[in-house]
């Protein structure tokens, strides 16, 4: 049940503003479940290290990101549209590609991820330390460096 006062918002909105409460109320719904998800599952903290364009690849650029897996952190699944090379620093992570075998990297191992690879595992191996690594991308200028894939 709505308290009073949001009633009362409500029957003095017009037709496009109640509709547009109504996403809101939805909107505010989602968030609290992200939340909820996140709390269970912590996300991966990004941090950009590079950002160049590449002279003699036209509409090119490279990227370089630094990755913070907390304990039990689990990406979406998803596709960099990118060549993705990836560094372990610390920690230990499980990565898998569409097709492909699941690894386990450790300090000093690497990963590729090509163009057309659908990610569909990259997580933390543990639930009690964090893992860190470095992803190094090849992508189109301006392209989002990461798409979810439902």
């Amino acid at each position: 049940m709505k308290p009073a006062y949001a009633s009362a918002i409500v029957a003095g909105l017009t037709r496009k503003g109640k509709h547009r409460y109504r996403v809101l109320l939805l909107a505010s719904a989602l968030l609290g479940l992200t939340t909820v998800a996140s709390a269970q599952n912590p996300e991966a903290k990004l941090t950009s290290l590079l950002s160049r364009d590449l002279t003699g690849f036209e509409g090119k650029e490279a990227m370089m990101l630094s990755v913070e897996y907390p304990p039990g952190a689990v990406d979406p699944i998803h596709r960099h549209d990118a060549h993705a090379f990836v560094y372990v620093l610390e920690g230990t992570i499980v990565m898998q590609v569409k097709g492909g075998e699941s690894v386990t990297l450790n300090p000093g191992q690497t990963f590729y991820e090509g163009p057309d690879d659908v990610h569909v595992v990259g997580r933390n191996a543990s639930t009690t330390a964090p893992a860190r690594f470095v992803v190094f991308f090849i992508k189109d200028r301006g392209a989002p460096i990461l798409t979810p894939v439902p």
